[in-house]
């Protein structure tokens, strides 16, 4: 088993009572559950994340910690948050990557793949 290792899980849900369609504004709450799968204690100091809409719109966010914590996991412990985004069409995606810093001093990015946000009702075509 390698020392530095986190698995990350998304479930991404659309907030219809937080979203106004009619003013192009889609609200979307993601959680994300990241597990310490490795050998070494590590604690989670930093995220980037990458969002873009159907029309192609991207922006970028970067920031400490995540939602203002900075949770130090031991092998095999876990970290849930949820948190959101808006969005200006009915759908997009998201990815991006934690940064992270273990026991023994060693720096690693936790890579979080690309999941599509998504308003059912409202389907858009997703531009790359």
């Amino acid at each position: 088993m390698p020392k530095h290792l986190f698995s990350v899980e998304v479930q991404p849900a659309y907030l219809p009572e937080q979203s106004e369609p009619e003013a192009c504004v889609y609200a979307f709450a993601y959680t994300i559950t990241i597990r310490n799968v490795g050998e070494l204690p590590a604690q989670l100091i930093s995220r980037h994340w990458i969002i873009s809409d159907a029309s192609g719109h991207t922006e970028e966010v970067k920031g400490l910690g995540v939602v203002g914590h900075q949770p130090l996991l031991k092998p095999g412990e876990a970290f849930q948050y949820t948190s959101g985004c808006r969005l200006r069409t009915a759908s997009g995606t998201m990815h991006g990557s934690i940064f992270c810093v273990a026991e023994d001093g060693e720096r690693f990015d936790v890579p979080v793949p690309l999941f599509v946000l998504e308003d059912g009702n409202h389907p858009t075509r997703i531009l790359h």
